[in-house]
């Protein structure tokens, strides 16, 4: 793991992305042990894997367009709307549009922080 478990104060735009598989891109906006920030963006298609952990997610719809499953529930979110993902609910995202989404956990994911 990181030796760093705390953001910076004050973080920009310029903050480094993530890449990670089928199309998504990741920005660290700000965490301590207690709560993590995250924007992801997706390329049409991409696809958030169904998963779970034991932290607790909310997470907001910037743009594009979503399926978004919830313990076995799918519904389409487009950009304002928005969802919350209890601890150890299977969850993922489909993405139809080309999209970003700002995630919220708590506490922070302490896997996303690994070297």
């Amino acid at each position: 793991m990181s030796t760093k478990t705390v953001s910076e104060n004050f973080l920009k735009a310029s903050l480094p992305w993530e890449t990670l598989e089928d199309g998504l891109k990741r920005q660290f906006l700000g965490f301590d042990d207690k709560i993590m920030m995250v924007k992801v963006t997706f390329k049409k298609g991409g696809v958030g894997q169904l998963h779970e952990h034991y932290h607790s997610q909310t997470t907001y719809v910037v743009s594009g367009k979503f399926d978004v499953t919830i313990d076995g529930e799918t519904q389409t979110l487009e950009g304002g709307d928005a969802f919350y993902v209890p601890p150890h609910a299977v969850h993922g995202a489909v993405c139809l549009e080309d999209g970003m989404l700002i995630d919220v956990f708590s506490p922070a994911r302490e896997d996303f922080l690994k070297d």
